[in-house]
């Protein structure tokens, strides 16, 4: 696809934004002139990345006619790499998902993944057909930065994720493909998709946290997803849950290694019990039940924790609080964590409202396609 100019990229987010409006409102909200305006939304509609909509009649003044994206403008294709699945999806320019597969593994070999990746690819395009696949903009894709580690808590073999080191993801995948390749942890990919379609859009400042296999995290300053100087940027996964008080041996304890799924599906395989029960309705009945309440204690004080020391450190809006578990567990979490906050002294320091996320199970994948989408549609910094 062409590339687009800044103000062309600027019309798009315009009419992303605010949904349709006339050529006349949308000079305005973009500081164009009226023929300026006129000659770019032409343009796009020229590349169907805009539509007309019905004109709108009995106003006062002469009837006008919407401006509104055309969600068969465009498509980016989202990919998360996780430790338990390789995720797939396919966003149109409305972000509408077009396309869902999911590939389940014990641990991901590195082959494998790739050759699941093609094949998902394929079937894409021939969903698409030659003139869908021909408005391809990208290809997003999220994974762990580590994704090798914390083996022994996962219970994966050391040769098998030692694989993944030295793996340039986002290299590999552009040698598979022709469209360009946009790479960027899970957390914060799950974050970006929070941010743009989710409770974020009002937030300012907030912390994102998001429970998989691990948790972990993100973090939003002023509008925009700070990574920080590693990426690692809102990490809460790996905050140590007191502190360290002797030698190796005596660390703490990282709050991945109470409040993430697999240390619940752990404790359903200890139980007997199926552990895919840990992202479904199933964690709040019997007889998953009784072990999801001997998990949610902790995991709450663990998540509780992390919430007042970020607080502590950045002065937050909110935390925002989404993963890969039913919304019924998540509600019950949130609310042991509202309790185990109360239990902290805030004084000189704000405590922050704490929120749950609206994207949930599909924030990784969607959050690596629209990155792929903000790649190629939207403006520029100020």
């Amino acid at each position: 696809m062409r590339a687009l100019s800044p103000n062309e990229r600027l019309m798009l987010h315009h009419v992303r934004r605010l949904g349709s409006l006339a050529k006349a409102d949308l000079a305005r909200v973009t500081d164009l002139s009226t023929q300026t305006a006129s000659v770019i939304i032409n343009r796009l509609l020229e590349e169907q990345l805009v539509r007309k909509l019905d004109v709108v009649r009995g106003k006062i003044g002469q009837p006008s006619q919407p401006i509104a994206l055309n969600p068969a403008g465009a498509y980016a294709i989202g990919l998360h790499i996780g430790r338990s699945s390789l995720e797939v999806i396919l966003l149109d320019l409305a972000g509408q998902p077009q396309f869902r597969a999911r590939v389940a593994y014990a641990h991901p070999e590195v082959g494998a993944v790739f050759d699941a990746i093609g094949e998902q690819l394929d079937a894409i395009v021939a969903q698409l057909g030659p003139r869908g696949a021909a408005r391809l903009c990208g290809i997003g894709v999220a994974a762990p930065l580590a994704l090798g580690a914390w083996q022994r808590l996962l219970g994966q073999p050391p040769a098998q994720a030692g694989q993944w080191t030295g793996v340039d993801i986002r290299a590999r995948l552009q040698a598979m493909t022709a469209l360009p390749v946009t790479f960027a942890k899970d957390t914060a990919a799950a974050c970006v998709a929070e941010l743009l379609a989710g409770r974020g859009q009002d937030l300012p400042d907030f912390l994102y946290i998001y429970l998989d296999t691990l948790a972990g995290g993100s973090l939003v300053i002023g509008g925009r997803p700070h990574a920080g100087a590693h990426g690692n940027a809102g990490a809460v996964g790996s905050l140590p849950l007191r502190a360290a008080t002797g030698g190796q041996a005596a660390q703490p304890a990282q709050l991945l290694s109470v409040a993430s799924l697999a240390m619940l599906e752990r404790q359903y395989v200890d139980a007997g019990l199926d552990p895919a029960a840990a992202r479904d309705a199933r964690a709040l009945e019997a007889p998953w039940r009784a072990v999801t309440q001997a998990w949610l204690e902790p995991a709450a004080e663990a998540l509780a924790c992390a919430i007042c020391n970020a607080a502590c450190v950045v002065d937050l809006d909110a935390v925002i609080v989404d993963g890969k578990l039913d919304r019924s567990l998540l509600d019950v979490l949130l609310t042991r964590v509202a309790a185990a906050l109360g239990r902290y002294d805030w004084a000189g320091a704000s405590r922050p409202q704490v929120l749950a996320g609206e994207i949930g199970r599909d924030a990784n994948v969607s959050g690596a396609a629209y990155l792929a989408l903000h790649a190629s549609f939207a403006p520029g910094p100020g």
